[in-house]
């Protein structure tokens, strides 16, 4: 079990290192859940928002499995190859959609209220991130 922890982090550390966009989401990953703390949403929303979180880095993690594993087979050009390559970049786009779509959803409404004065934030995150501004 210890050798798949293992394995499982090999693989992880991999993607953070080389895959751009899987930075990317994992620097957004970070904004939803601050943005969560700040807006308070509910526990239920907050399950959904990581749920969605979840499916759009493994959906990275496994569009870069799949291009490893294509990039082991041919390095010459094949029209199979890139078509792999680019339905499973295209899975990484709608898992992306979804979750922001889902993510409007939530924050849309609250950041409304926030707008219009209708909605108290939590104040300690806010003057943690007033600080670090």
């Amino acid at each position: 079990m210890r050798k798949s922890f293992s394995n499982a982090y090999v693989g992880m550390s991999y993607c953070v290192r080389t895959q751009r966009n899987l930075r990317i989401h994992l620097a957004v990953t970070v904004l939803v859940l601050l943005l969560s703390a700040v807006l308070r949403v509910s526990l239920p929303e907050l399950a959904v928002l990581v749920f969605c979180i979840m499916v759009v880095i493994v959906a990275e993690m496994l569009n870069t499995a799949l291009e490893c594993a294509v990039d082991l087979v041919t390095s010459d050009y094949h029209p199979l190859a890139k078509l792999s390559k680019d339905i499973s970049a295209g899975a990484v786009l709608v898992a992306s959609l979804g979750a922001a779509v889902v993510g409007a959803i939530i924050f849309l409404p609250r950041l409304w209220q926030l707008l219009t004065g209708g909605l108290a934030v939590y104040a300690p995150v806010v003057e943690v991130m007033g600080k670090l501004i």
